[in-house]
């Protein structure tokens, strides 16, 4: 059992080891699909297809020319010659809701078609198992964790410490918890559930693409990996860019105070992207918590700056408080358990 305050500040690095695409393959992956020449000729591929589909779907539902939305995707297309991340082209371009709808509507289609091609299952292959078997991921490592030593009888506390700020837009952590509780205590899927839902504080900064069926949240159904969608344009509006997050009443200071109450701060993945940064120190922090951070084959420099960085914008003073080690989430997860468990 985590018996200390720790947020969890997830980013795509965490989502890899589940083969999620980290941020440029994201983008790339959407460009490709953006590649309108291609509709209609033999070089025409399925996502092609499938965006344009959608793109159709979308202006008929909302009254607005195809032929515009099909040139929005075309500036996303563009664009992503030169930026790193879908995120900060729909902020480049926050002042176009065309490039806002189909870039919204790309994130959608991408996301649970990666749900849909990861190992991570909608349901576990065998009975009894996990839905990804092996333990080479951190969600397991953060599974077990959560449930060691804790009583059948005091299920209900597993999450009492833990909050988790996840930049990445899949659902795997809502998922993945769920069966693990399942497996662990005995209990019902369904009890599993219920606890993960009630218990769990977990924010999406940039939103996901619906909800899952048992999720209470007020946003429409997306079923793990959909690949048909009843009401597409109202689960696009469940992606959020910066600037519509920063205009949101409330968001900023909420996922501050996550980041704060926590006594231990663990990066996991986490990319130190400048627009993640933003939104995430807020203000300096008054408590300088403990802070683990995962570089994977970082330079000196890189790590250096990340130091820097953490000092500067965090406003922590001790800098022994700062560790920053050459190893993937999960092994962090292993490795630190004792750390993370105290």
């Amino acid at each position: 059992m985590i018996r200390t305050k720790t947020t969890l500040v997830v980013g795509a690095g965490a989502s890899c080891e589940l083969q999620f695409p980290d941020g440029r393959e994201f983008l790339a992956r959407i460009s490709a699909g953006f590649d309108f020449q291609r509709l209609g000729t033999s070089l025409e591929t399925p996502d092609i297809k499938a965006m344009a589909d959608h793109i159709a779907d979308i202006a008929k539902k909302a009254r607005v020319k195809k032929a515009a939305l099909m040139e929005a995707g075309q500036t996303i297309r563009s664009a992503a010659r030169i930026s790193s991340s879908i995120d900060s082209i729909l902020e480049q371009h926050g002042d176009n809701p065309m490039v806002l709808a189909v870039g919204k509507l790309a994130i959608a289609h991408y996301t649970l078609d990666a749900e849909a091609q990861s190992p991570l299952g909608e349901e576990p292959k065998d009975p009894g198992d996990l839905p990804v078997r092996g333990n080479e991921n951190w969600l397991f490592q953060l599974a077990r964790a959560v449930v060691n030593g804790v009583p059948r009888s005091e299920a209900e506390r597993c999450f009492d410490n833990l909050s988790i700020i996840c930049f990445n837009y899949d659902r795997s952590i809502e998922h993945y918890l769920p069966w693990t509780l399942h497996m662990a205590f005995g209990m019902s899927l369904t009890d599993a559930r219920s606890l993960v839902a009630e218990k769990l504080k977990i924010i999406h900064p940039y939103g996901m693409p619906g909800k899952l069926d048992w999720q209470s949240a007020k946003m429409p159904v997306a079923e793990w990996g959909a690949g048909e969608l009843e009401d597409l344009p109202s689960v696009v509006e469940q992606i959020h860019t910066l600037s519509e997050r920063k205009e949101e009443r409330g968001f900023s200071r909420q996922m501050f105070a996550e980041v704060v109450q926590g006594k231990r701060l663990v990066f996991l993945g986490f990319g130190f992207d400048p627009m993640n940064c933003a939104m995430l120190f807020d203000a300096p922090f008054e408590h300088n918590p403990d802070v683990l951070v995962t570089l994977p084959r970082a330079s000196d420099t890189q790590r250096a700056a990340v130091m820097r960085l953490l000092k500067r914008q965090a406003g922590i003073k001790d800098e022994g408080l700062i560790t920053i080690e050459d190893l993937r989430a999960w092994e962090l997860m292993r490795d630190y358990a004792p750390l993370l468990e105290s």
